[in-house]
This record gives structure tokens, C-alpha cells and sequence, in this order.
């Protein structure tokens, strides 16, 4: 669902990127606030962020020469929140533009709402809302965050439809069931994942989960943060296998809001308008490697390390800056 340069308007982008900017502004001192208390969260979110980047390059196939791809916003809040859900999509969008030209630059505050804000805060509500009246236990927990994330894309997808409309990009009775439609469906893929992602983590470490989840005893004490770093260190370990090995096997067939803009005829509203050429690893592909799977598969490698690096420094900055601004600072 990124979405490219030229197919929202200048001021839809405006708007996108004045709101993107003041909301991951508070999701990034909230995370700070966040990290303060819990410290694990430092090597949680990182690999977070990479494993979102690795997940997001495995496109599936949805028929009808459509593929779909994982968003991960409503996974990310069942697990650290909605800020910090906020926080990685951003981070994720803004490597995948500069660094693999996915999503427009004039764009990247459009997308960010849509999948950041509006999948991240949107799915995060309707998971707690669900949390209220699912029964206790795990099942109850991976139930509601799995109804949230296919709930998410959808949402995200509306949204979508209506900046295009808005852009006279297409009109709104032709682009918004063509989307909904389309992402309802990608949104199973979504469902699927993120029961499988909250699975593994309730059976491996159910105390990193938030106390809302209602997963076993609330625990009083901080989580170990050197368990935490080997639950982050395997996070990463399997993040790395899914951008090498997995990648070269996803679907190069157009995702969903490709194929609506072909089927309903503003595909060529993004030709040659790509604002960003300087991006070294294009289309996911290192220059000058012949190998499409090799040459898939070494960017996978290279995106996913610098995801994790950068969603590394970027929450440990911010937990440095908020202990400097602490009490007796």
C-alpha cells in the first residue's frame, strides 16, 4: 500500500506530512517515556522494526495477478503499544523510500498515516475494545490482535481511498470498494502472520507482553532486559533468514493498490514522477549483481541490518534524551 509520487496531491501530502510529523513527534516522547520504565523494550523495538522491513518484502499472492504484504502496525502495538508501533512504521517507510524507492518521497507522510498512524492507533483500539469482551487466557489476546490487524488494512486501505478521491486521482465510487475489496482479503494474509508472530512470543516469553493482553500474571518487576536481548537476538536471527532466503520466493505480482490503479486507469498518474533517484538499493536489488535472487536476497540482508541499527539508535537517542530531561537533570 505505499503509496508513489503522483498519485496524491500536493496538499493531501501536505496535510499527510504536517500530521505524520506531529504524531510520531509524541509517539517518539512517549516511546522515550516508555523506555524509561522498560528498559527491554530497547532491543524489542529494533528488532521490531527489522522484522517488519523482512516481512514486508515477502509478498503473497492473493489471485487474480494480485499479491498482498504484511503492514505489521496492529502487531507492533499488541506488542509495545501504539507509539511505539507508530515509531517503527515510520522508521520502516523512511528506508524503504530513500533506501529501495518503495513509497513516494513527497508521499512518505501520507503513508505514514495510513499505515503507521491509522493501522498502528486504529488497530490498537479496536484490539483493546476486543481484549475487553474476548475471554481471558491466549487465546483471547492472539484472537483480538488478529481481528485488529485484518480490521487495520482495511482501515488503512479507506483512507488511502479517500486521498485519492480527494486528489481527483480517481473517483471515490470506483477506488473505494476496488481497495476495501482488495485489502480485505490481503488482511487474512495480515491476520494469519500476526497470530503466528504473538504465538511465538506468548510461548517464548509471555512476560514481555503488555499487561492489558490478560496473559498469565501481571508481573510487578522489570523484565530481564539480558532475556530480552536474546529474545531480540532471535527475532533478528529469523528476520535475517526471511530477507535472505525467503525473499527471492515472494510474489512479483503487483500488490493491491498497484492493481486497482491499473484496473481503474490511474496507474499513469506515477510514471516518470518518482521524486528520489538516489536510492542505492532500488526495487529491493543490488546494482550490478545478475542473480535476481541473489541480488533480492543481499538487499534483504542489507535493509534488514540497517533496520534494526537504526531502531537501535534511534530508542536508545531517545531514551538517553528522556533520562537527561529526568528529575534532577
Amino acid at each position: 500500500m505505499h503509496i508513489p509520487d503522483g498519485f496524491v496531491s500536493g496538499p493531501i501530502n501536505v496535510l499527510g506530512g504536517v500530521t505524520a510529523a506531529a504524531v510520531v513527534g509524541v509517539s517518539a516522547w512517549r516511546a522515550s517515556r516508555e523506555v524509561e520504565k522498560r528498559p527491554h523494550m530497547v532491543p524489542l523495538l529494533a528488532t521490531t522494526a527489522a522484522f517488519v522491513f523482512a516481512a514486508q518484502m515477502l509478498n503473497f499472492p492473493i489471485g487474480g495477478g494480485t499479491s498482498g504484504h504484511f503492514l505489521g502496525a496492529a502487531a507492533v502495538a499488541a506488542l509495545l503499544g501504539p507509539w511505539s508501533a507508530c515509531l517503527v512504521l515510520t522508521l520502516v517507510l523512511i528506508i524503504q523510500c530513500l533506501g529501495f524507492a518503495d513509497g513516494g518521497l513527497t508521499a512518505l507522510g501520507t503513508n505514514i498515516v495510513n499505515m503507521g498512524i491509522i493501522g498502528g492507533f486504529g488497530g490498537y483500539l479496536l484490539m483493546r475494545a476486543l481484549r475487553a469482551v474476548l475471554p481471558r487466557g491466549r487465546g483471547g489476546y492472539i484472537a483480538a490482535a488478529a481481528l485488529a490487524s485484518w480490521a487495520s488494512v482495511a482501515m488503512a486501505a479507506t483512507v488511502c481511498s479517500l486521498e485519492l478521491a480527494a486528489s481527483g486521482t480517481s473517483p471515490l465510487r470506483l477506488v473505494l470498494p476496488a481497495m476495501v475489496g482488495t485489502h480485505v482479503v490481503i488482511g487474512i494474509g495480515e491476520a494469519l502472520i500476526t497470530a503466528a508472530v504473538l504465538s511465538a512470543v506468548v510461548a517464548a516469553r509471555p512476560d514481555v507482553l503488555p499487561e492489558w493482553s490478560g496473559v498469565g500474571e501481571v508481573r510487578a518487576a522489570r523484565v530481564n532486559t539480558r532475556r530480552a536481548w536474546a529474545l531480540g537476538g532471535i527475532g533478528l536471527a529469523i528476520a535475517l533468514a526471511l530477507a535472505v532466503f525467503a525473499s527471492p520466493f515472494a510474489s512479483s505480482s503487483p500488490d493491491g493498490l498497484e492493481k486497482v490503479a491499473e484496473r481503474t486507469g490511474f496507474i499513469e498518474s506515477a510514471e516518470d514522477k518518482g521524486v528520489w533517484q538516489n536510492s542505492p538499493l532500488p526495487d529491493y536489488t543490488v546494482p550490478g549483481v545478475k542473480s535476481e535472487g541473489l541480488s533480492t536476497g543481499l538487499a534483504g540482508l542489507a535493509g534488514t541490518a540497517a533496520m534494526f541499527a537504526l531502531g537501535f539508535g534511534v530508542i536508545r537517542l531517545l531514551g538517553r534524551r528522556s533520562a537527561a530531561g529526568g528529575p534532577g537533570a
